[in-house]
């Protein structure tokens, strides 16, 4: 466990708790099994480059500054294999940013749940409506996506 190799550790506390059913067993093989789901999904702290332990603050600006450095505008003239990269990433910076701005998500998250369940579905997600959120409204800058590649800017 020390060592983050979770699928080891699973199947040494298996093997352990096969041998001798005690609670502490079955405690350390729940948790390597929560460490080890959660090795395997994605690391939003990581995809905004900031600590766990991260203030809202602290995630509203990575965000800011990942959502702007990943904006698919920003590389419309790159290669349509770099384009779709970006668009990737940008969407990711959105997706980890919707779980870690808000706090019930946020401990879900933290503690290994899944956020599918009890309606956090991220299916209907749309980067786009964060980053207007951020940078939108009036007297600013809007941005509208009718499809890809078709976007539309407005100042002022």
């Amino acid at each position: 466990m020390d060592t983050e190799q979770y699928e080891e550790a699973v199947r040494d506390y298996e093997k352990v708790y096969q041998t001798e059913k005690t609670k502490e067993h079955k405690q350390l093989l729940k948790n390597a099994q929560m460490e080890l789901k959660k090795s395997q999904r994605k690391d939003y702290y990581k995809i905004l480059g900031v600590d766990k332990n991260a203030s809202e603050d602290e995630i509203k600006k990575a965000y800011r500054k990942r959502a702007l450095m990943h904006h698919p505008d920003r590389h419309s003239g790159a290669s349509a294999e770099v384009q779709k990269e970006e668009e990737k990433k940008f969407k990711e910076v959105g997706e980890a940013f919707t779980i870690l701005s808000d706090p019930k998500k946020k401990t879900r998250y933290d503690s290994g749940q899944d956020l599918d369940e009890e309606g956090m579905n991220m299916g209907d997600f749309d980067a786009n409506n964060i980053f207007k959120a951020f940078f939108g409204g009036p007297g600013g800058f809007s941005f509208e996506a009718s499809g890809p590649g078709n976007f539309f800017f407005q100042f002022g």
